[in-house]
């Protein structure tokens, strides 16, 4: 088993019951990979880990779930970062994208992976800033068809972790 495989079963980031997820699908288990990287060991292991795989000008997280693996990648690797909000705001500067990305070659990480909609979503925000971005990093894919669906856009899928290899 890999380390971060082994960092979520320690982290009891699997939790089994009844789940309605973010998609609206129905789940007898629930990743929480959110609630894991409170602890710092976990978060610096997937920065760590992304860092080592991954080159890129800027890594970018959709609020909230990739907001600290944003953070944590960009420590590591001394690079900038961007937050892509969920909705615009009405007040202030009123922007979806709070980091400059135009032009630069982003690296979108997410947590967990079921049907792709969050990780399309910031890869169009950051597409219609005029940034280069193909590539979703997450720490965990259900396997429920974000991958295909992602792919159908260009965008490739990396996962760190399968659900497969920690169910």
């Amino acid at each position: 088993m890999n380390k971060i495989a082994d960092l979520l079963i320690r982290h009891k980031a699997i939790e089994f019951g009844d789940f309605t997820l973010a998609s609206g699908a129905k789940s007898r288990y629930y990743v929480d990979v959110k609630t894991a990287v409170t602890h710092p060991d976990f978060l610096a292991a997937i920065a760590q880990e992304i860092v080592t795989r991954y080159e890129f000008d800027v890594v970018a997280g959709v609020a909230i779930g990739g907001v600290p693996l944003a953070v944590a990648t960009a420590l590591a690797a001394q690079k900038p970062f961007a937050i892509i909000r969920a909705e615009e705001k009405d007040h202030g500067k009123k922007t979806l994208i709070i980091g400059e990305v135009k032009g630069k070659d982003i690296l979108l990480v997410e947590d967990v992976t079921t049907s792709g909609g969050s990780a399309m979503y910031g890869i169009s925000m950051l597409r219609n800033a005029g940034a280069r971005a193909s590539r979703v990093v997450t720490v965990v894919d259900r396997e429920q068809g974000a991958a295909a669906t992602l792919k159908k856009q260009a965008i490739n899928l990396y996962p760190l972790v399968r659900v497969s290899e920690i169910l």
